[in-house]
């Protein structure tokens, strides 16, 4: 069981060290590919944890706060 910042952070960290690279290294081959490559990562995460079991549990317990 991982935090929720741990979530997070195993989402952008990557797109952020991929920008990074991009502004030192500049626009070539290797950092765009790497640029994609985490961007997919980045939305897989978004897309994916609303439906793992923990993140269902989560929401299920932020409605019952709510009603």
């Amino acid at each position: 069981m991982i935090s929720p910042h741990a979530r997070v952070a195993t989402a952008v960290l990557p797109v952020a060290l991929a920008m990074a690279a991009r502004i030192i290294w500049g626009p070539n081959k290797l950092t765009k590919t790497l640029l994609s490559m985490c961007t997919i990562w980045f939305v897989v995460n978004v897309v994916v944890a609303p439906y793992s079991e923990g993140m269902q549990q989560d929401i299920m317990m932020l409605r019952a706060k709510f009603h």
